[in-house]
Parts: structure tokens; C-alpha cells; sequence
């Protein structure tokens, strides 16, 4: 699956009380996917994950999955610490309609895991790929260098036939350079539109339905209480597709690393700051797309001091509030994380001015 492009992170809304909002989440999935992103990400770590139930978190997929448009990558974030607990989620996900699972490591871990636990993570990520019901697309999202996935266990787990990618929050440049370079056969056909979009799984279910009734009979007694058949008039469902070859598939998770990601070999990027300002990170991906490096590179310098204070600095509730602004419903994190106060609330509005849209 094509995972080119800008993949938004949503974020999880919840009613002043703590529950979880499904409205608002179902109205934010379905505004998102009138802006030019490639697909959502219900479940990342900016949609607070370890804060929901079983049973929350199912319903907020569920939810995500009904209100996205069929053209629209989703992503499901389902990791567990456990491969069983993973290994469910992706069959919900799957039952759902995702396109793909983003999985991260098992907290007990720790960081990295790059000594003692190395062994245990790579097994862990290579049993969820040969039983997960979606391809699993890696999460490295760590704060510094050396809190990420070896690059050695990237290497080997880039050539799972399940794995289709990784998204990465720091480094990326000199990390993806030592990948790439050690991964260069790695290469698989996906199936994309004829202007080179993602072709997603609910797409496919979208035109595999509507085909069974072109030409066909709808029997008038399965909508009163009989009659004859009537004639459907046949409908053009056909999504044209081609063959695109693509390698192991790169992401930057950061907002302030997305054209060096991309100089470095990214095919797109997996910001939580997309959230609060959906049009302004895509016009980054986009001017690199045309070839306009240097514009590319005055968008990404326009997002650098916004995105570094309420990203970085202010995280959930700083991201939140940026889609307040914006016209998407952000409100509070959930308890123990804590709302702007004030004073940072006034300096978020200030910095996102020219970030309106």
C-alpha cells in the first residue's frame, strides 16, 4: 500500500466530563478528509491511546472508519504490549476497514531497547507482521537519537513482507541514509490510482458493492411487501488502477524534520501538529513534490517556531487547542494531562495567526 504524501494524526476528543466525544471525532474525520491529506491516523500517540479503554479505543476506530472518505489511507495505531492484545486490534481494525496498522515497541522495553531487549522487540514486531491481519507500517517516534529503533533491527525488519514502512521522529537523515543504502532490493507493487494516489482497501469495497448492482434487479419486496423487480440504472464504480513499485517507505513523525525527512529519502510524513494546521504541513510536502525545493523550504521555516512551541514544547493539549483555532474540535486532553493555561493559550494564538486557514 501507497503511503506517500501527508498522513494526519488525528487526535481524540472527549466531553468537558472526560468521556470520549464520538461526534466531535466523527465531524474532525470527516472535515479532515475535505483537506488534501493522503489518510488519517486514528490512534497515534497524539490521540492519547493509553488513556482509552478496550473498548473506547474500538469505538473511536470504529468511529474514524465510518466518517473518513473511502479515498482517504487509514491508519490504525493498535499497539499492545502484549502480541495477543496487538494482534486483536488488528483484527478489529481490519474488520473496520483499515488499510494498514502503525505498531510501536512494548513499553516495558524501555527506550530503544537496544541492548538486552533487542532480541525480544525484533521478535515482537516480526510475530505481530506474519499474523497481523493489516501491513504493519513501524513507529519510532522517540524524542532523541538514541531512544529509536536500531538501525540494524530497521534493516532486517524492513525486508518482512508485512512491514511496508516506518515513521520516525528524529535523525531521520543520517539514519535513513545507512537504511536505504542496505535496503535497496527491497521493492513491492502497489496499486494506486491513474494520478498515482493511494488505492485503499475501502475504496476496493466501495466499488466491489456498487459493481453488484450495475445492471442488476433490486426485488421491490425487499423494500415493501412485494412486487416485481426493478431495474437499477447502472452506475460507473470502476476505480482505474495501475501498478506502482515502491521500496521500504519512510515518514517523518516530526513537523520541524519534514523537508529534511524528505531530502533524505521520506515519502511523506506522520506529524501530530498536521492536526491544528492540516493545509500548512501538506503545502511543505507539496512544493517538495513539484520539485520547488525552495519553497518547499519557506513553508517548512513559516511552520518551524509554531510548531516547535505547541508540538514539541505543549504536546496533546497544545495540539488541541491549534485545532480549536482552526475549526476543528480539539478541547481538552484527557485527565492526568493537563489543559493550557492562560497565558500559554495566549502565546498559541498569537504564533498561529498566519497559520489560519
Amino acid at each position: 500500500m501507497l503511503l506517500e504524501g501527508l498522513q494526519l494524526p488525528l487526535t481524540t476528543p472527549f466531553y468537558p466530563d472526560g468521556r470520549l466525544n464520538l461526534p466531535k471525532l466523527e465531524y474532525n474525520a470527516a472535515r479532515y478528509s475535505k483537506t488534501p491529506v493522503a489518510g488519517l491516523v486514528a490512534l497515534s500517540d497524539s490521540g492519547e491511546p493509553t488513556l482509552l479503554s478496550e473498548e473506547e479505543t474500538k469505538q473511536t476506530l470504529r468511529s474514524v472508519a465510518d466518517a473518513a472518505a473511502a479515498e482517504k489511507v487509514l491508519i490504525a495505531g493498535i499497539s499492545r504490549d502484549s502480541v495477543a492484545g496487538t494482534l486483536d486490534l488488528a483484527e478489529t481494525a481490519a474488520d473496520f476497514g483499515y488499510d494498514a496498522v502503525l505498531v510501536k515497541g512494548p513499553s516495558f522495553f524501555g527506550a530503544g531497547a537496544g541492548n538486552e531487549h533487542a532480541r525480544a522487540l525484533l521478535t515482537y514486531f516480526q510475530v505481530v507482521a506474519d499474523r497481523s491481519a493489516l501491513p504493519v507500517v513501524l513507529y519510532s517516534a522517540a524524542s532523541r537519537q538514541g531512544e529509536l529503533l536500531p538501525v540494524e533491527m530497521v534493516i532486517e525488519l524492513a525486508g518482512h513482507p508485512r512491514i511496508i514502512g516506518l515513521v520516525e521522529a528524529v535523525g531521520m537523515r543520517s539514519r535513513a541514509k545507512m537504511i536505504k543504502g542496505r535496503i535497496s532490493g527491497v521493492k513491492r507493487d502497489v496499486a494506486v490510482t491513474a494520478v498515482f494516489a493511494a488505492v485503499t482497501g475501502r475504496m476496493k469495497a466501495r466499488n466491489y458493492g456498487a459493481k453488484r448492482l450495475v445492471g442488476g434487479l433490486v426485488g421491490t419486496d425487499t423494500l415493501t411487501q412485494g412486487g416485481t423487480a426493478l431495474a437499477t440504472a447502472p452506475a460507473k464504480t470502476d476505480t482505474k488502477t495501475r501498478t506502482k513499485a515502491v521500496g521500504f517507505q519512510m515518514l517523518a513523525a516530526d513537523t520541524t524534520g519534514m523537508l529534511e525527512a524528505l531530502r533524505a529519502g521520506a515519502v511523506g510524513a506522520m506529524p501530530a501538529f498536521a492536526a491544528s494546521a492540516p493545509q500548512s504541513c501538506y503545502e511543505v510536502l507539496a512544493a517538495w513534490k513539484d520539485g520547488d525545493e525552495g519553497l518547499a523550504q519557506e513553508k517548512q521555516v513559516r511552520l518551524q517556531r509554531v510548531a516547535q512551541k505547541v508540538e514539541e514544547e505543549l504536546g496533546v493539549a497544545g495540539i488541541k487547542f491549534g485545532c480549536d483555532l482552526n475549526g476543528y474540535f480539539g478541547g481538552r486532553p484527557r485527565l492526568p494531562l493537563l489543559p493550557l493555561t492562560g497565558e500559554e493559550r495566549t502565546k498559541v494564538e498569537a504564533l498561529m495567526q498566519r497559520l489560519r486557514h
